[in-house]
């Protein structure tokens, strides 16, 4: 799905959306043992950047029924730790695509029109699922929040890894979303190398925001126990620096060979 620049009206879909919440949270209440903490920090109104840690494909269901927001979403452009089956709900629901590896401007235009219309936006600032532990943001959301001055609502989901696991010894695993307050705006004037520095700086304060509504032994990189935080360290690269966009067969591409060494 291209979205083109009629579709950036918000909110969209208000029904499906709606409907789909329900579900999301009716699924979720029945596979686990279901909580929502700090619900008194949700924000009456937008404009507001979501952004929440991502160790699982569930998680965006789990966003879905946690929320009071029709959200829009910025996702991949392919669900590639996602199985097939529930692949289609993403495209129900409507998101917009980025394709990892290029800048997405199109996608960034929407993002930035639902922000002007006051709406809330919904970001994975890690950028993916491959690792069960907290790694370093992706420089979208940093972008985003500096150049539209949106505060940002840090969300720590807890518990989706356990539950497939559970379900097969017939167990319910405790699921928590955990809902912190609000923060920022950020703003940014440099450019060049200082540019790119700020992001990374505006970045690290977004994940340890995350990792404050998490346990511990997740916190990955931003972790204080050294010995977890150089394991985090081996996981932390993104996958798809290298490709405009991942092939259905290649789940992690290998850099160029004139990368490597």
């Amino acid at each position: 799905m291209t979205p083109s620049e009629t579709s950036f009206k918000y909110p969209r879909r208000r029904l499906i959306r709606w409907l789909m919440s329900r579900a999301a949270r009716l699924t979720l209440g029945t596979l686990a043992d279901f909580r929502i903490e700090g619900q008194e920090n949700l924000p009456k109104e937008g404009p507001l950047i979501v952004v929440a840690n991502h160790f699982h494909f569930i998680d965006v269901v789990t966003i879905v029924a946690s929320m009071p927001w029709p959200l829009d979403f910025l996702g991949g452009f392919n669900f590639i730790d996602a199985p097939r089956f529930v692949t289609w709900l993403p495209q129900l629901w409507g998101y917009y695509p980025v394709r990892r590896g290029s800048a997405s401007m199109l996608a960034i235009r929407a993002a930035k029109a639902v922000l002007a219309q006051e709406g809330a936006l919904m970001v994975f600032p890690e950028g993916g699922s491959w690792a069960e532990v907290l790694v370093y943001a992706r420089p979208g959301v940093p972008y985003l929040t500096a150049q539209t001055g949106a505060p940002i609502l840090p969300v720590g989901i807890d518990g989706n890894p356990d539950i497939f696991s559970a379900l097969r010894r017939r167990r319910r695993a405790r699921v928590t979303v955990r809902i912190g307050k609000p923060f920022g705006p950020y703003r940014m004037s440099d450019r060049g190398r200082a540019r790119r520095q700020r992001l990374d700086e505006i970045g690290h304060d977004i994940m340890r925001h995350i990792a404050e509504l998490i346990p511990p032994s997740r916190h990955g990189v931003y972790s204080q126990d050294p010995t977890l935080r150089a394991a985090a360290e081996e996981v932390a690269a993104f996958p798809w620096e290298y490709a405009s966009e991942v092939d259905a067969g290649a789940k992690y591409p290998q850099p160029p060979a004139s990368s490597k060494g």
